[in-house]
């Protein structure tokens, strides 16, 4: 019962996480069928905090399993978040550790997520990037930090 009530909630909750436009990509290995591998460049804006894009640059696993949608992409990631326009948001919206953007890295187990933190100190929003597993998690991520300063 409660696995079925965290799964209904869980998916009541994604259309409040952040959705990625495809920027661009490059191919990286070539495939004699289905679609090469690539590092794929997309961007997406802090749903919570106006004024903030975030890009995010990944593996994407091509060849036959790629192209059906069931390969398991790297963990490794690349993230720049930047201001581009006022920063507002309201400070009893934000927890530290919100996941911002999940994006699906496997057919069922491995996830790549972007959660952000709040630096109240030093009045910055703080965005990391990395992959779990249901089981183990990986070390590789990145991370990127943008100052609260007036728009101008």
């Amino acid at each position: 019962m409660k696995f079925a009530r965290g799964l209904l909630l869980g998916l009541l909750a994604l259309p409040l996480l952040a959705s990625a436009e495809e920027i661009g990509s490059v191919s990286t290995v070539f495939k004699w069928v289905g679609p090469n591998d690539k590092i794929v460049v997309e961007a997406f804006d802090d749903p919570k905090v106006e004024g903030v894009t975030c890009y995010l640059s990944r593996a994407k696993t091509g060849g036959v399993k790629g192209g059906l949608g069931v390969a398991e992409d790297r963990a490794e990631a690349s993230l720049a978040c930047r201001q581009v326009g006022p920063i507002k948001f309201d400070p009893a919206d934000l927890k530290d550790g919100d996941v911002v953007f999940q994006q699906r890295t496997s057919l069922v187990f491995k996830t790549m997520q972007v959660v952000r933190f709040l630096d109240k100190k030093r009045n910055t929003l703080v965005y990391l990037v990395y992959s779990d597993r249901v089981i183990d998690g990986s070390p590789q991520n990145a991370v990127t930090a943008i100052p609260i300063l007036p728009w101008r």
